[in-house]
């Protein structure tokens, strides 16, 4: 417990007159009686106000988050005083991460319970934990503050986001993937297998349209055919030191590894089998292909607590093993961020080197802050620098993406947010066109 300003002020009051008393003689034991009624009032407010250390606090957390999403924590109070309490509340959430609704203040009644719940953001993957508590609130007469802290470690293990996973599963359920920006109407009427017959559409080409069955109906029937399945998505996951790169909080191998469990999530339904390989100086990472819905949960846990190094990739490497693993052929997805024009230079070159047997997908995330400085309006002679030096690099690597298409090759470029979005329907587009 501590003393507020209140009680402070009324020392301040009490010690005036004990001052004065040096100068006035009959003043200072006016003072001192002061004082010593302040004591027994303080005193008193404690006996008669309710304590923080009566309140019982319980933390509702889920053993398992979501890095970048909200996630929800919900504390539990019960006031086992005879009054009422407000109690102010904070938390400590597992760090580094943002936090929404902390602290907090909740008037409990005596003898029930009641619950608040605030939001995290955590920026990193891996094994974390909640740790202690914080409970405050203020004597009736408001002469005290009240402090009590409990530890209540929680364990928490944070994920990718795989709260975006379970997104996509329920808006597939109500065939509204289209909300996500995705068009799933890619993979379906564009195949080689039938599957079966359905009034016609608007976005349907005429070669789909059954015309016996048209005669018979009387109205327009489409032939509607599924892409083909049983193939190999095989996505490597850059985990180098140019991954390290962190917009908004959040690493650019966070990013990537997102996009890979949302793009698996996809490809998994369509019946393909995925794998994924990380890599960095060494091979961090390495999921065999599995194949049906619930692999994505075994893809999760394979690669939650992949962090990237602050060493320099070695693509060499990376095209060995992908040789040695993978001979069948495959659509290769590479998600990588490059630094600079040689930087990708050296990614291309290890790109084409995989085309035999394989068709490869390069996904590179964007240079956020390089294209923040583009946009940006100069006011000085060194802005104009940096603006120029900055239009210069985005030009090289736009040229260099595109060289890349021109020659045969996939690639996206995208903002960091718009990677999972960009990279899905690269894949639809490669896989409606069977181009695998």
């Amino acid at each position: 417990m501590t003393p507020r300003r209140l009680m402070m002020w009324l020392f301040v009051a009490a010690g005036i007159p004990l001052v004065a008393g040096v100068f006035v003689p009959f003043i200072g034991p006016v003072g001192a009686v002061l004082s010593l009624l302040i004591i027994a009032v303080a005193i008193a407010d404690l006996a008669i106000s309710p304590t923080p250390t009566l309140v019982d606090v319980q933390r509702e957390v889920g053993d398992v988050m979501s890095i970048g999403a909200r996630n929800a924590v919900k504390i539990w109070f019960t006031n086992r005083n005879g009054g009422p309490i407000t109690i102010e509340f904070d938390d400590e959430p597992p760090a580094p991460c943002d936090t929404e609704g902390l602290p907090f203040e909740i008037e409990l009644p005596p003898g029930r319970a009641r619950y608040r719940v605030y939001h995290t953001r955590p920026h990193h993957r891996g094994t974390n934990r909640f740790g202690k508590v914080y409970l405050r609130s203020r004597s009736n007469l408001l002469l005290w503050s009240l402090h009590h802290e409990l530890e209540i470690e929680s364990a928490v293990r944070i994920y990718p986001d795989i709260q975006a996973v379970h997104a996509m599963e329920l808006l597939a359920r109500r065939n509204r993937v289209s909300e996500l920006g995705l068009r799933m109407s890619r993979l379906m009427g564009r195949g080689s297998e039938f599957e079966r017959l359905r009034e016609f559409r608007r976005e349907d080409e005429y070669r789909q349209i059954d015309w016996k069955a048209t005669a018979k109906h009387q109205k327009l029937i489409s032939r509607e055919y599924t892409i083909e399945r049983n193939q190999n998505i095989l996505i490597l996951l850059d985990a180098g030191r140019s991954m390290c790169n962190e917009v908004d909080g959040i690493t650019h191998l966070d990013r990537g590894l997102n996009a890979a469990i949302i793009l698996s999530y996809i490809a998994l339904r369509q019946g393909d089998y995925v794998g994924l390989m990380a890599f960095s100086n060494k091979i961090d990472r390495f999921v065999r292909p599995m194949r049906g819905a619930g692999s994505v949960q075994t893809l999760i846990r394979s690669v939650y607590d992949l962090e990237p190094q602050y060493e320099a990739s070695d693509y060499d490497l990376m095209v060995e093993e992908v040789r040695r693993r993978f001979r069948k052929r495959s659509l290769v997805i590479l998600i990588s961020h490059a630094l600079d024009e040689l930087h990708l230079t050296t990614i291309s070159t290890h790109m084409r080197q995989l085309r035999a047997p394989h068709l490869v997908l390069g996904a590179f995330l964007r240079n956020v802050p390089l294209h923040e400085r583009l946009n940006t309006v100069p006011e000085t002679d060194v802005e104009a620098f940096q603006v120029a030096a900055a239009a210069e690099m985005v030009s090289a690597q736009t040229t260099q993406i595109a060289e890349l298409q021109e020659h045969g090759q996939y690639a996206v470029d995208s903002l960091p947010e718009d990677l999972s979005a960009d990279l899905i329907s690269q894949y639809l587009e490669i896989k409606a066109r069977h181009l695998l």
